[in-house]
């Protein structure tokens, strides 16, 4: 559950890789080509290598190797000084290496394929960072492979719905894509397999999609009764109903929540005075936990499993005349204890970012 977008003003990032050495600039250099490899190059087939990057060691040992930390699209300005996306979209490397996506969609289009001002086409970063999901130009599916190739689903693969009428979801370990709707008419969210492009299972379109589990396998899924009370539902990556509770208002108060590797424990962040990590058992219907914790400021906008006693939260700090900040902090579900996993500051000129989770 680590792809979600969000907006931000936004200064230059402070410092990383904006004097680029000589072996920066080349890793800069291969990370475009990569990234820029055609959108057709792995439209069937297993995926295979479209192109070599070596990769230099990761800022943070979780993920081993370099990844994508975040992608950012710029904002311009109307003559009516209107916001609007502009340009291409960015990657940021944890390294500090920047690539461009030249081949995704940037102002959304809507399902006749004419472009929909001030929204920007949905993106989205595996938790590891690996892969991104994205609308090509041409308006196909696309799931790119850092190191690797692309690879696009069927052409039918979605319902006649625009970019703009959709939204893109990757699992932590990207191998699972799941696109959800905002059409008029309600759609059943879908699952793909991103190895094969396949379609795996859908969620009922009367369930607003949360996320994935830590491993993928299961998706958290909520709505709300005809009284307002919220209703969690967790699904198998196939779409088979696993677990439907009304949680307790600890929980359904401090979103967003997160589903662990089990399919059935669920986190929860309590911002405040007394702030909390809570956990809550959907199969026994009961909070199992409640750890205090002392989490950096900032509003908590995404909240991830990211191992069997991790959870991951994102905290965003937006200012008036600043650019957005971000701090990644790293809970143990047993302890409480909370270590900081990564700080940074978007680009300045961000409009809307998609950041990885993990």
């Amino acid at each position: 559950m680590s792809n979600r977008n969000a907006t931000g003003r936004t200064k230059p990032e402070s410092g990383r890789g904006t004097r680029a050495t000589a072996g920066a600039a080349a890793l800069v250099l291969g990370l475009a080509a990569v990234l820029a490899a055609p959108a057709t190059a792995q439209a069937a087939g297993p995926a295979a290598a479209g192109g070599s990057l070596r990769e230099p060691p990761h800022a943070h040992l979780a993920h081993g190797e370099d990844s994508v930390r975040y992608v950012s699209i710029k904002g311009c300005r109307t003559k009516d000084d209107v916001p609007r996306p502009c340009g291409g979209w960015r990657v940021v490397m944890h390294s500090g290496a920047r690539g461009t996506l030249p081949d995704a969609q940037t102002t959304a289009r809507d399902a006749k394929g004419k472009p929909v001002e001030g929204v920007a086409a949905p993106v989205a970063v595996s938790g590891d960072g690996r892969r991104i999901a994205y609308f090509t130009k041409s308006g196909r599916l696309a799931v790119r492979t850092l190191g690797g190739g692309v690879r696009l689903p069927a052409e039918n693969a979605l319902p006649k719905a625009g970019p703009a009428e959709t939204a893109l979801q990757l699992s932590d370990d990207g191998s699972r894509l799941a696109v959800s709707f905002t059409t008029e008419k309600p759609r059943d969210t879908l699952i793909f397999d991103t190895e094969t492009g396949d379609r795996i299972g859908t969620i009922p379109a009367a369930y607003e999609l949360k996320g994935f589990s830590a491993d993928g396998g299961e998706v958290l899924a909520g709505t709300e009764d005809d009284e307002g009370t919220q209703v969690l539902l967790a699904y198998s990556d196939a779409g088979q109903e696993l677990a439907r509770v009304t949680p307790p208002q600890l929980v359904a108060s401090n979103g967003p929540q997160a589903l662990s590797g089990d399919g059935r424990t669920v986190a929860a962040v309590v911002r405040g005075s007394k702030q909390q990590l809570a956990l809550y058992d959907m199969v026994n219907d009961q909070v199992t936990a409640r750890l205090k914790v002392k989490l950096p400021a900032g509003d908590a906008e995404m909240v991830d499993w990211t191992g069997p006693s991790q959870v991951t939260v994102h905290l965003m700090r937006y200012h008036a005349t600043k650019p957005t900040s971000v701090t990644i902090a790293q809970i143990d579900s047993g302890t409480g204890k909370v270590t900081i996993r990564d700080t940074y500051t978007l680009l300045k000129d961000t409009f809307v970012f998609a950041a990885c989770g993990g």
